[in-house]
């Protein structure tokens, strides 16, 4: 397999270099409740309440769904490992927020609000609870226990939208199906939750199993944080066997060059426009995403007469440097536009490269 120009030895030391950056945003974010915009449906005069009172684990960096991936990154860090001070105050911020009473209390909330933060939200929860539950140390696994009654609730209303979506979402922002369902068949393997896992999984396959040419030139709506076409296809790595994908994907996008404009790195104009530095985070998911596809695609061979899995992952290996460097510059600008969330895609696309490079070197 191609290898990019940022190699297995320089994607780990940017993780080392990086952590304590992230840690710090992280504590940052968990202890600043406003601004805040909680997307709450006020159904009387008297229903104003405060975030805090609304989202008593999750009311700081901005949102819900970023709150949440916050202490996803959390706890990839601990797991990664800090230093002893940021590693104290870091445990200390997230074990103030997962407590039983606070995560049935969010609990309580997505059942009264069934449609509310479907999937994008639901998706970073039940991948926070599986991160916790598989980390090394046995008080991040504490963490897992606490919000169990939270991730009962989310696949309960999964299966409920499950059972009732007949078309998936698919666009470039928070309620693209793709990107949801490939967190939560990942998050709900890791649980053992077997039967809400094999649900996306069979989801995966009904509505984007007989996708062919994708328009990837149309790619992207000015305000994308994710690529719709990458992130179906990150989806069907997973359910798809790798000389399945292979196969699946040379069908998906035919024709792919370095210079397509799915690949291309987009530049933000406005750091402080919160829409607009959604673009940063189209440089990252676009960077993960290729990776993992990278993975899948360096173990399918040749699937089937005139498919080669390494002429697919020639123009996907060309891109991969140039859309990480682009989105790493993003994650690290001071507007808290981009600090509320940019530093977990940002993680999360490093790990991905660093397994890329462990995987084929």
């Amino acid at each position: 397999m191609n290898q990019t120009p940022t190699g297995r030895r320089d994607t780990v030391s940017q993780l080392h270099a990086l952590a304590p950056t992230f840690a710090d945003i992280v504590l940052e974010n968990l202890s600043r409740p406003f601004p805040y915009s909680a997307h709450h449906t006020a159904r009387s005069a008297l229903d104003s309440a405060v975030p805090e009172q609304l989202h008593p684990a999750f009311f700081t960096s901005y949102d819900w769904h970023s709150c949440v991936h916050m202490h996803v990154l959390g706890v990839m860090l601990l797991e990664h490992g800090l230093d002893v001070d940021r590693d104290t105050a870091l445990r200390a911020a997230i074990d103030e927020n997962l407590t039983p009473e606070k995560l049935r209390a969010e609990a309580a909330y997505l059942r009264a609000n069934p449609g509310w933060e479907r999937p994008y939200g639901w998706a970073w929860l039940v991948r926070l609870a599986a991160a916790c539950a598989s980390a090394s140390d046995a008080r991040t696994r504490a963490w897992a226990v606490a919000l169990g009654p939270l991730v009962d609730a989310v696949s309960e209303l999964f299966r409920g939208w499950a059972a009732t979506a007949e078309h998936p979402v698919r666009h470039g922002v928070h309620t693209n199906s793709a990107f949801g369902l490939a967190l939560m068949v990942d998050a709900f393997q890791t649980l053992g939750r077997a039967d809400a896992a094999r649900t996306a999984q069979a989801l995966a396959l009904t509505w984007f199993g007989a996708d062919t040419d994708w328009p990837g030139e149309w790619e992207l709506s000015g305000q994308d944080f994710l690529s719709a076409g990458l992130s179906e296809a990150d989806l069907m790595r997973r359910v798809l066997s790798p000389q399945q994908f292979a196969v699946w994907f040379a069908r998906f996008l035919p024709g792919l060059r370095a210079d397509s404009r799915i690949l291309r790195p987009m530049r933000v104009t406005d750091e402080t426009d919160g829409s607009l530095v959604h673009l940063h985070g189209l440089n990252l998911s676009r960077a993960g995403q290729i990776a993992r596809i990278l993975g899948a695609l360096g173990h399918a061979g040749e699937p089937a007469p005139g498919i080669r899995s390494d002429a697919q992952s020639a123009p996907l290996s060309r891109a991969l440097d140039p859309l990480l460097q682009a989105g790493l510059a993003g994650a690290l600008s001071p507007d808290f536009m981009s600090t509320h969330w940019l530093a977990t895609f940002a993680w999360d696309s490093l790990l991905s490269i660093s397994a890329l490079h462990e995987r084929s070197s």
